[in-house]
């Protein structure tokens, strides 16, 4: 048994010098330079653009959900003080990490009091779609912004 032991102890030696002759070679000078704009150097699931843009311009609200892996935001209801009988509550799934319009879906319901109660309502598509432009024009500035 002391012989074996004896015999292993050069061997384990001479690799631990391997070992660490070949982890010096990988200490190179020069890094990669990753390209800022690139939308996919990040470490959320999602266009990291429309992500910031999306939580920007929800921010009136509470948030319920923000889960960056699968780019879901969702907002707690929330009323305006000014109309305090009405309330709405945002969705905003981003679908790619890519910056387009077509990576974007924003969805919302809107309730009214009426009897002690809320009662949904309709939601105009163009209050959609407003949220829509303005998270892709916040996108787009912040992408803009960081190629400067």
């Amino acid at each position: 048994m002391i012989a074996l032991a004896q015999l292993r102890r050069p061997a384990i030696l001479a690799l631990a010098i391997a070992a660490t002759a070949s982890l010096a070679a990988c200490g190179g000078r020069e890094r990669p330079k990753a390209d800022l704009a690139a939308a996919q150097i990040t470490t959320i699931g999602v266009n990291s653009y429309l992500w910031r843009a999306a939580l920007e311009t929800v921010s009136f609200a509470p948030l319920l959900q923000a889960d960056s892996n699968g780019g879901v935001i969702v907002t707690d209801w929330y009323a305006n003080p000014s109309n305090p009988g009405e309330r709405v509550k945002v969705t905003v799934t981003i679908l790619d990490s890519d910056l387009r319009a077509d990576a974007l879906r924003v969805a919302a319901s809107r309730q009214v009091s009426q009897g002690g109660g809320w009662v949904d309502a309709p939601v105009q598509a163009a209050t959609v779609q407003k949220l829509e432009d303005i998270i892709l024009t916040k996108a787009r500035e912040l992408r803009r912004h960081t190629l400067n």
